[in-house]
This record gives structure tokens, sequence and C-alpha cells, in this order.
């Protein structure tokens, strides 16, 4: 009778366990590149901010106040990273997304600067695309990704 008590405890446990994980788990390729190759292949500046984990000057340049339909890539590596939609203005002078493509991003907190924030990386490259802030629009995630210009490329939806 113990025995049979102890199997139904842990059938109901893993059955729980399982049953909270993702049934299609999204697989990321990475990418690895020695330093040098990148700074071959990228512009001065976004190695500056991809590599080094720079910040563009805030502003209107750039994706910041760019709305079309597409999806926005990492810079270095070409990982879909955000779709359009997701794209919102927050006028905080950086381009700005309430969420990103499932799996393509990892969470890292940075303790830098004399702040405790939680920078966002390429989950293929590890390139630095910027921060995360709780800031964001309440109707949807409430998360603002504030994203670098130079951490990504758009491609335009095909009609």
């Amino acid at each position: 009778m113990k025995l049979f008590k102890t199997l139904i405890i842990v059938t109901l446990l893993s059955t729980s366990v399982f049953s909270q994980q993702k049934k299609n788990p999204i697989m990321i390729k990475k990418v690895e590149k020695s330093e040098a190759e990148w700074k071959k292949e990228l512009t001065p500046q976004e190695y500056f901010v991809l590599r080094q984990k720079g910040t563009d000057a805030p502003g209107e340049h750039g994706y910041t106040n760019h709305f079309e339909k597409g999806t926005y890539l990492c810079g270095a590596c070409g990982l879909q990273l955000f779709k359009s939609g997701s794209k919102y203005e927050s006028h905080c002078g950086w381009p700005s997304f309430d969420d990103a493509i499932e799996g393509t991003v990892n969470y890292i907190r940075d303790i830098s600067h004399g702040m405790i924030r939680t920078e966002i990386v390429c989950a293929s490259c590890d390139s630095h695309l910027g921060h995360i802030f709780d800031d964001g629009p309440k109707d949807t995630t409430g998360k603002r990704y504030c994203v670098n210009t130079s951490s990504i490329k758009f491609i335009k939806a095909k009609n």
C-alpha cells in the first residue's frame, strides 16, 4: 500500500512538472566567432554596441521612429528578434518593443554604471541589444525592450 501511494505521488508530481514544460522548445543555433571576425564584419558603431556593450546616442534617428511592418533581426548574426507588431513609441529615444520573439533573447543582470538593470542579448551570438524595463504598455506585457538601433536590422514584410 505504501508503495502504491508513493507511485501515485511520483506520477502526479512528474505529470505536473512535465505539463509546465513547453511542448516545442525553440532551438537556437549558437554563432561563435572571434572578436577579430566580428570586428571585420561589423561597422565600428555596430561593434561598439553589439560586442562591447556600448549604447547609441538617444534620438529620433535610426529605428526609433520606424514603424513599417516586418521583422527586426540581430545586427550581428541575423536571428529574428522582434516583430514589428511589438514595436511602440515610448519617447525614450531608442527603439522600444513590448515583447521579443520567444527564445531569441537572453536576460543578464547588469550592475554596471551604478544601476541594477537587466541586459538583453541575442540568444544566438550573445551580442548586446540593450536593456529591458518594467515601464512598458500596461495593456500588453508591461515590458519595454529598449534596443539600440545599431544592434538590429530590419526586413520589410512581403505583402
